[in-house]
């Protein structure tokens, strides 16, 4: 019979060989259910005894540095899993549910598997995002829900830049997702006092000519990234939002003042995932952004919408993109 390490070593093999992106443990009364999200879709990959399960879950617990006895409260934790010369960084969570607990994990992979000029449909859109990395002061966010590639994005262009030319660049990140050549990464950890506000003043000291916060997920996280925007230094970081226009909204409700918006914000380039045609083999994804920039930036910022045809929306961007043979139809209104 395997050993319970066997056996989530095997299930770990499985979802990196499938290129799933999430492992998921959905505990009922008798069996756990695991499913893996792959392109974006959620798929049943098979149950566990419950018994077998609670072993699994004090494994993975366990070697990802969470406390085993600790049930009543949600948990992170990280392990590493080699594979192909590869090394696949795993962020586990766990979620109290009525008798026991729920298990995420999320499969983040090698950065070298994901060149920048493959993460977008279309070109011209990337070399707007490079043009906006000229800046030498300000802040530019992406944004989207979970899963649409934001923080691959920010780290395929992290990477970029440091192939090119020589940055000093410093990233401020909740947890440290991948490690990234050439730059100085620093975890934040309250625990240990290592606060945003804490790491910003030790990144200046650091002379940054760019500075990455992982995401801005409240008020005071927002607030402190605009501040390092406003003090003279280039700032990109994520936000969870459906739209370019409802990041605007978003920014405002966590108390960022119109004033800071109209002096800081370049831009905004809100993400979405569409399933590329294959042929054969397993779908491909690629991002469609909507950009907001100069002039039909600060429209936004004072509530007006565009009046011009250089922002295009993520509709005409899918129709588009099924005109020219990337997409399916069924791609152009994938909520209907």
């Amino acid at each position: 019979m395997k050993s319970i390490a066997n056996h989530a070593h095997d299930l770990i093999v499985s979802a990196v060989q499938q290129t799933a992106s999430d492992i998921h443990f959905s505990p009922y009364a008798e069996n756990a259910s695991i499913y893996f999200r792959i392109h974006g879709k959620r798929i049943f990959h098979s149950n566990l005894p419950l018994p077998l399960y609670q072993k699994m879950l004090s494994y993975f617990k366990f070697t990802s540095g969470m406390d085993i006895g600790e049930q009543k409260r949600p948990q992170n934790g990280t392990l590493q899993h080699r594979a192909n010369h590869s090394i696949f960084d795993l962020r586990l969570s766990t979620l109290p549910i009525t008798g026991t607990e729920s298990l995420a994990i999320r499969i983040l992979n090698p950065m070298d598997h994901t060149p920048l000029e493959q993460l977008f449909l279309f070109p011209h859109q990337l070399e707007k995002i490079k043009h906006w990395l000229h800046h030498r002061s300000g802040m530019i966010l992406f944004t989207g829900p979970t899963g649409s590639g934001k923080t691959t994005t920010l780290y395929a262009l992290l990477q970029s830049l440091m192939n090119q030319s020589s940055f000093q660049a410093i990233t401020l990140e909740d947890p440290i997702e991948k490690n990234l050549n050439n730059i100085i990464q620093v975890q934040v950890n309250e625990r240990a006092g290592i606060t945003y506000d804490a790491g910003l003043k030790a990144a200046l000291r650091h002379d940054p000519d760019l500075l990455m916060v992982g995401e801005i997920r409240d008020q005071d996280t927002a607030q402190f990234a605009f501040r390092a925007a406003l003090s003279g230094h280039l700032v990109i970081s994520t936000i969870h939002a459906r739209s370019a226009f409802g990041t605007i909204h978003r920014l405002k409700e966590m108390n960022i003042q119109q004033a800071e918006l109209e002096q800081s914000l370049i831009a905004i380039a809100s993400q979405q995932l569409v399933s590329i045609e294959g042929g054969e083999q397993l779908p491909k994804r690629a991002a469609i952004l909507e950009l907001l920039e100069g002039g039909t930036l600060q429209k936004a910022i004072h509530g007006y919408p565009p009046g011009d045809q250089s922002f295009y929306s993520f509709s005409h961007l899918r129709r588009k993109a099924y005109a020219l043979g990337f997409i399916k139809k069924h791609e152009i209104d994938p909520v209907s």
